[in-house]
């Protein structure tokens, strides 16, 4: 068993450490994560710069890029052999609902997706780390049933756990996304020469947290594994776009 394991806070962070410990006792495991927390760096490749890579003492390998730059130049001739799963996380603090589409962990985790790799994105729900280790030990335990009971493959699962000692995360939930209200307002302040400078707010509120949600999943102490795809498509506004575009060609 190979696997790639990467994350979005970078390769000195707990929850990379805690999860490549759970993760050696299924196989090998090789870790390419960014040099700097990339949080909120969703899909983005660096294009106007060539990555360099390092070896930390620990062995771990880090990229001057995004989570998505290390996936990619690892599935694209870093690595001398294909992976049989990406594992992303153990992220410090939950991605549900539209965290998905700004996640770098997630991000990580649909790189390998898009390659055919099935790929694994693991989020704690809280921002301590206070049972990183018990998470960590639920992550290996999911990518270990998976090889036990396969699913089609590629798959993408994004799985947050909530923050809780080992033997009270015994449920497993498969979810969909909630959603959220939008974010808070951006928070404005001045620079020392007294320019304007803009931090982005904080997260709203869950909107929809209804049963069947990850955000009631984890709400209830119960582990969300959330099934993810890429199609952007809309086909409840497919049939109106092609009204649409129908009346602008009799218009010309």
């Amino acid at each position: 068993m190979r696997i790639l394991l990467s994350n979005d806070d970078g390769y000195l962070a707990p929850g990379l450490a805690a999860l490549h410990h759970e993760l050696t006792r299924l196989g090998d495991v090789a870790v390419i994560a960014p040099e700097q927390n990339c949080s909120g760096a969703s899909n983005s490749l660096t294009l106007t710069r060539p990555l360099s890579v390092f070896e930390a003492p620990s062995g771990f390998r880090y990229v001057n890029g995004t989570p998505t730059d290390c996936v990619h130049i690892a599935l694209t001739g870093m690595l001398d052999y294909r992976p049989d799963v990406v594992v992303s996380g153990v992220n410090n603090g939950q991605n549900m609902g539209e965290d998905t589409l700004y996640s770098g962990t997630v991000a990580a985790a649909t790189e390998g997706f898009l390659f055919g790799v099935p790929s694994f994105a693991f989020s704690l729900a809280n921002k301590d780390w206070e049972h990183i280790g018990d998470a960590a030990r639920v992550a290996a335990d999911i990518v270990e049933h998976y090889l036990a009971h396969s699913l089609p493959a590629p798959f993408l699962l994004n799985v947050n756990i909530p923050n809780r000692p080992y033997e009270a995360l015994r449920n497993w939930r498969a979810t969909r996304l909630g959603k959220r209200h939008p974010s808070q307002p951006v928070i404005r302040q001045e620079n020392p020469r007294g320019e304007p400078i803009y931090w982005i707010g904080a997260s709203g509120d869950a909107r929809d947290a209804s049963e069947g949600t990850d955000f009631h999943a984890v709400a209830n102490g119960d582990v969300s594994i959330t099934p993810l795809q890429l199609d952007l498509t809309d086909p409840a506004q497919l049939e109106s776009v092609r009204n649409w575009t129908a009346r602008l060609e009799q218009c010309r």
